[in-house]
């Protein structure tokens, strides 16, 4: 009796160990979808492959609509492959099928006759993993007191996402992607631009699987931004500090990849994988922090959270503020995620900001600024609020506020008739980047009075893919070192030059753009002390926050 009440022990123990490992398969192996989700790569909206919304840089501390420090940037569309990841990740597929698990790994099968077998998705980096690789794509030129981009191929790269699976590309394009029209893709296929799992799609009717791995190979333009370098402030073994100049981002975000602050200080300081210990929007101007390791950055962003750590700006604002102390704790609700408009609400979330007059013109007042939280555009809010906007703000001082322009909270209007006053205004202005927009980010229920102009008809698509096919053998061999491709002397220089700049297929290669004028680049908000525990670091007073300046 002892001995079989033994033996049931063990069979049962044994059934408890299967089951057990059977949960862990059932869990754990089915988790490669959803992580493929994490890994997409960015700037994705702009010219395809990737997530509406217009996300660059890194999971681990870089992403649009520049995070509050401290806050976990969001995974999914937005992480940069590390140099050497894109190769792994994008490898064979017999590479893929004969590769040993690890432990605790799902066993990678074999595809039988004509199925696709998929790599799986790599582990990234922590930190922005830009190197070398990644500056050489293209370098700039200075032009008319701005500096430019010159256009460069670039492939965007993501695996399918989870809401992909069972649909056709020619589905996921007309539904996500509509920064082109379905006729370029079509013509994309047939120029070999488009890739599945490393293999040039045929049809974009296939339908997407879990994992599928998909690049895209485009001829990328950036806008233009201030010619005013990146200056160190200081630097040590721990951070680099830098005095950032308006209209350049952060980190790369929507068009913007090699104009900005990320990109500049690689290619021109050689200082590479940085990590940014605080947001500043594009249009701001000031001190702007970068750690140098993750230790550091995990460090400085606990005083932020223990609120150790102090920040102040200066502006000139319309009209004569008040010369006593002011403090705003008017909450601030997001509009527009994708837009970035916020707005004075009794839903939003708690802020705090105190404002002190430093000068007054009989125009235009210098304000200090000290913001006690850090909500997105937090100080040019609530000044719209206190009915003194940043002189020149090209949001918030707008007149699509309505008369008032926000002052007190009054918005006659719904918040999407606000939303499309501000992207018709900027449309008509061809400042749709103040907005982090492009054309093909307007919906069809916003006006878009130069859609003909960036969109192209089947026939003329398909007359050009030939000859784009022509320079695919140079986009396959070297796509993104438009610089490094050895050219010959004389007019061959000049004509080959020209060549790698242009693109058949490329709409924005037909647009003529009118260049702004810098001093239309500089919004009047500069980030002039950030300060804690054993650390202070100052920028210099800009020109227009002089006591004697005079607006134009």
């Amino acid at each position: 009796m002892w001995l079989g009440g033994r033996l049931w022990l063990q069979v049962f123990g044994q059934v408890c160990s299967n089951l057990r490992r059977l949960t862990f398969d059932r869990t754990w192996g089915g988790r490669r979808g959803p992580m493929a989700e994490t890994l997409s790569t960015g700037a994705e909206a702009a010219s395809g492959l990737g997530a509406p919304a217009q996300q660059n840089g890194d999971a681990g501390g870089d992403a649009r609509g520049e995070q509050p420090p401290g806050r976990p940037e969001p995974a999914g569309p937005g992480v940069e492959p590390a140099p050497g990841d894109a190769k792994q990740a994008a490898g064979s597929g017999e590479q893929a099928a004969t590769a040993a698990p690890g432990p605790g790994k799902r066993k990678k099968r074999r595809g039988a006759t004509g199925e696709r077998v998929v790599p799986p998705p790599k582990k990234r980096r922590a930190g922005v993993s830009f190197g070398d690789e990644h500056f050489a794509e293209t370098s700039y030129y200075f032009e008319g007191g701005l500096r430019k981009v010159r256009p460069y191929y670039f492939d965007f790269r993501t695996y399918c996402k989870g809401r992909w699976v069972g649909h056709s590309l020619l589905h996921v394009f007309s539904t996500e992607f509509r920064a082109q029209p379905l006729a370029y893709y079509e013509a994309a296929v047939r120029a070999g631009r488009l890739h599945l799992n490393e293999e040039p799609v045929q049809d974009l009717s296939v339908v997407l699987k879990d994992n599928d791995f998909l690049r895209n190979t485009v001829h990328r333009h950036e806008p233009p931004v201030t010619a005013d370098p990146v200056r160190l402030l200081a630097e040590n073994e721990d951070v680099v500090v830098v005095d950032k100049p308006s209209s350049i981002p952060v980190h790369p975000c929507g068009r913007f990849r090699h104009n900005t602050v990320i990109f500049i200080l690689g290619k021109e300081h050689q200082l590479k994988e940085l990590h940014p210990l605080h947001r500043l929007d594009r249009l701001t101007s000031g001190v702007l922090m970068f750690a140098k390791t993750a230790a550091v950055s995990e460090r400085i962003h606990e005083q932020v959270r223990d609120r150790q750590l102090e920040k102040e700006y200066v502006c000139r604002v319309e009209g004569e503020f008040p010369a006593e102390e002011v403090t705003c704790k008017e909450p601030i609700l997001v509009v527009s995620y994708k837009v970035g408009v916020c707005r004075v609400d009794p839903r939003g979330k708690p802020c705090e900001t105190v404002f002190q007059r430093l000068s007054y013109n009989g125009h235009s007042s210098v304000v200090r600024c000290r913001p006690l939280t850090g909500r997105t555009h937090q100080i040019r809010v609530h000044l719209q609020f206190l009915g003194h906007p940043i002189l020149n703000d090209p949001i918030y001082n707008s007149i699509a506020w309505g008369p008032s322009r926000g002052r007190g909270g009054h918005i006659p209007k719904t918040d999407e008739e606000l939303l499309r006053d501000l992207v018709a205004e900027h449309q008509a202005k061809q400042s749709l980047d103040v907005l982090d927009l492009c054309e093909g980010d307007l919906s069809p229920g916003l006006p878009d009075s130069t859609a003909p102009s960036s969109e192209l008809g089947k026939d003329c698509l398909g007359e050009l893919a030939a000859s784009a096919q022509k320079m695919d053998g140079a986009v396959e061999a070297g796509p993104q070192h438009l610089d490094t491709v050895p050219l010959a002397s004389g007019k061959a220089t000049e004509i080959d030059v020209v060549d790698q700049e242009t693109d058949p297929l490329c709409a924005e290669c037909r647009l003529v753009r009118q260049d702004p004028l810098p001093q239309d680049l500089v919004m009047f908000l500069h980030a002039l002390c950030y300060k804690g525990p054993g650390f202070e670091y100052f920028s210099p007073m800009p020109a227009w926050a002089q006591d004697d300046w005079q607006e134009d």
